[in-house]
């Protein structure tokens, strides 16, 4: 034989460098520049002594909530980055997906480093808790981090059922609200190292939305109607998800305690009084909102029906369940 069998598909091989969107080239450049060390902040600034341990404890536990969705966040963009060779996507593309593994892996580190010094323990479960408050909120991350795990489990299912235009979806969902949160917490945050890390996070993201927004341009257009059903589900379900951090997590969609919201409401206020901007409900609420119309505009340039999202007072498809094993979660 002059040549070998073809190569049985999905595969990351044969390999090629092929570009044809040039939005993607202008994202990865950025990326090369705006990078960033978390260890490189200003941890010198930063007088943990000047709080007192059930400030430390409430504040360590929002890093421990971010890192449910952000820490989780390497793999999740890695599982995306292997499926971009697999489905041969454009090179600049897999080096964008690549750029965000990178970026996701930063925000990592960030909820490590910020749990480590204001714990004096890199792990928040096997702590031991100071206050207690602390204790309450330990049990709160145990439940946390274990629902995290119901939905990695989901999220390894669903990546090889769906195309990349469905996932675009998810992943934009979850920029549009990262951006929002991000610099609200940048604004209302009095600590230097977490302000700056916060301005960091909330460029990245941003970054990442663009990425979301240009490959939606270039692919949704052509979107086959199955899968505009499919980004429909995906976004209800999101709200569900994401409203964990952005907002409070649905009861009947997270698996939580009775008293979990009002543990973590009293240690937000606690934070709060400690000059750590954790925006109030009513701001929470009003961001989630608007993030949500504005992922809605987006969604109607392309005739995508917008799913109802009762909560924050968004009318649209009705979506009557949420099956774990139909939908891409979030992080």
């Amino acid at each position: 034989m002059d040549l070998p069998p073809v190569t049985a598909q999905p595969n990351v091989f044969p390999l090629s460098w092929n570009a044809q969107t040039a939005k993607m080239e202008e994202v990865w450049d950025a990326a090369q520049r705006e990078n960033w060390d978390p260890k490189q902040l200003a941890w010198d600034t930063f007088d943990v002594e000047s709080y007192s341990w059930e400030e430390r404890e409430s504040i360590a536990y929002w890093w421990t909530l971010l890192s449910c969705f952000d820490a989780s966040a390497p793999p999740v963009f890695a599982e995306a980055l292997i499926k971009c060779y697999e489905d041969h996507e454009e090179d600049p593309v897999r080096r964008c997906f690549f750029s965000v593994t990178r970026d996701e892996q930063n925000h990592e580190q960030m909820c490590g480093l910020a749990i480590t010094r204001l714990l004096e323990h890199p792990d928040p479960l096997t702590y031991t808790p100071k206050t207690e408050l602390g204790k309450k909120l330990q049990r709160n991350a145990h439940w946390l981090y274990y629902n995290g795990g119901r939905y990695w489990t989901g999220y390894k299912k669903a990546v090889p059922k769906y195309s990349l235009a469905v996932l675009f979806s998810s992943f934009l969902m979850g920029e549009i609200a990262a951006a929002t949160i991000f610099k609200q917490m940048h604004d209302n945050t009095r600590e230097l190292v977490f302000k700056e890390a916060f301005r960091n996070i909330g460029r990245d993201e941003g970054r990442h939305m663009a990425i979301c927004m240009a490959l939606m341009e270039r692919d949704y257009p052509k979107l086959p109607d199955e899968d505009r059903a499919i980004v429909t589900k995906q976004i209800r379900a999101g709200y569900l998800f994401l409203s964990a951090v952005l907002f409070e997590p649905p009861m009947d969609f997270w698996d939580l305690p009775a008293d979990f919201i009002d543990v973590q409401r009293e240690a937000e206020e606690v934070a709060r009084g400690a000059g750590f901007g954790i925006p109030t409900y009513e701001a929470k609420k009003e961001n989630w909102k608007n993030a949500m119309l504005n992922l809605k505009g987006v969604l109607d340039r392309y005739d995508i029906p917008f799913p109802a999202i009762p909560e924050v007072g968004i009318s649209g498809q009705e979506i009557s369940e949420i099956e774990m094993d139909d939908i891409i979660p979030v992080f």
